[in-house]
């Protein structure tokens, strides 16, 4: 079927250009995190999509692709600070876990995945029934916050707008997310994938710290 061939042809150009777009954008939204501290997969995408002159009904790459092209973003060109921002954080996140052991905190976003830089806050979940034991907590210990909420996917069928506390010490933003006890059997769904989210516990970070400090000894 000669005359088919022209299609075909036609259709896997169409891919490969698609394909091309989609890691333009990806790079150019990592870019975008990187250096101008947006935290938001979704306002990164349409900014890039902005910058690069394509249409807004351009294929725009999955979330895990950016971060993905973060990370080589911050290999290529963050290789001097963004290891020591990192180490910073989650040296500040261990504390934090300490201190709010009450309520079974675990650390959670780039802190914890490894592509945090200086605009990253540190990210808790706590967990608690009583809605207001966090902000108890927090004026016990002469600790100013500032309340939001946040909507998260508890699984495929289920949102919940979770309680926020932000605040900062020693120059270090924290955001910590209040969810209910049954949070800790399984964590809420990822933004990135729609999975649920990467977790860990005091003891899994300070298993994470010894990682880290090993390889770096070692490449010294």
């Amino acid at each position: 079927m000669p005359e088919a061939r022209p299609f075909v042809h036609a259709q896997v150009h169409a891919q490969t250009r698609t394909r091309e777009r989609r890691q333009r954008l990806a790079h150019e939204a990592a870019r975008l995190m990187a250096e101008d501290g947006i935290r938001d997969f979704h306002q990164a995408k349409l900014k890039a999509a902005r910058r690069l002159g394509f249409p807004g009904d351009a294929a725009l790459p999955r979330n895990r692709e950016i971060e993905d092209a973060l990370r080589q973003y911050q290999r290529l060109f963050r290789a001097d600070d963004q290891p020591g921002q990192l180490h910073r954080r989650r040296e500040a996140a261990l504390h934090a876990l300490e201190f709010f052991a009450p309520f079974s905190p675990r650390l959670v976003g780039p802190v914890l995945e490894g592509t945090a830089d200086a605009h990253a806050p540190v990210g808790l979940h706590l967990h608690s029934d009583d809605p207001e034991a966090v902000s108890r907590w927090l004026a016990e210990h002469r600790i100013p916050a500032e309340a939001r909420s946040r909507r998260l996917r508890l699984d495929r069928q289920r949102d919940h707008d979770a309680p926020v506390w932000l605040f900062t010490a020693e120059d270090l933003s924290f955001d910590l997310t209040v969810l209910p006890l049954d949070c800790l059997r399984q964590a809420p769904l990822s933004g990135i994938d729609e999975r649920p989210q990467r977790r860990a516990s005091a003891a899994q970070l300070r298993a994470l710290l010894t990682e880290s400090e090993i390889a770096g000894y070692d490449r010294g």
